[in-house]
């Protein structure tokens, strides 16, 4: 498969998965990007229009999977630490599996409801 069916596919299904969830001032969402070499996530309050933080994991060591996880767990504190409890997972067009899925555990494991 050609690399720009390929995006334009995952865009596609980005834009299908977004008019269903939006993400508020108590439950932001949890945007997850992942690019060939690294993965990042943003949290986002749609009704706000504004990004609340973001992370990406260049600065974790290990296979991309575990730093995946470790990003989770990090980006998880770190939303702890603004007071968020529950946020809505937006997997960004991506299958839920793999460097996607790890970034949710990790949330999960930092005691963030998703």
């Amino acid at each position: 498969m050609k690399p720009e069916i390929k995006i334009k596919n995952r865009i596609r299904r980005h834009l299908r998965v977004r008019k269903k969830i939006s993400g508020t001032s108590e439950r932001p969402r949890v945007l997850v990007f992942k690019s060939n070499k690294y993965n990042y996530v943003q949290a986002i309050d749609d009704e706000g229009m504004r990004v609340i933080t973001s992370m990406s994991d260049k600065n974790f060591k290990g296979t991309k999977t575990e730093r995946a996880f470790e990003l989770g767990k990090a980006f998880g504190k770190l939303l702890q630490d603004k007071k968020y409890k529950s946020v809505v997972f937006d997997r960004g067009g991506f299958k839920y599996h793999g460097r996607v899925k790890a970034i949710a555990d990790g949330l999960r494991e930092a005691g963030i409801k998703v």
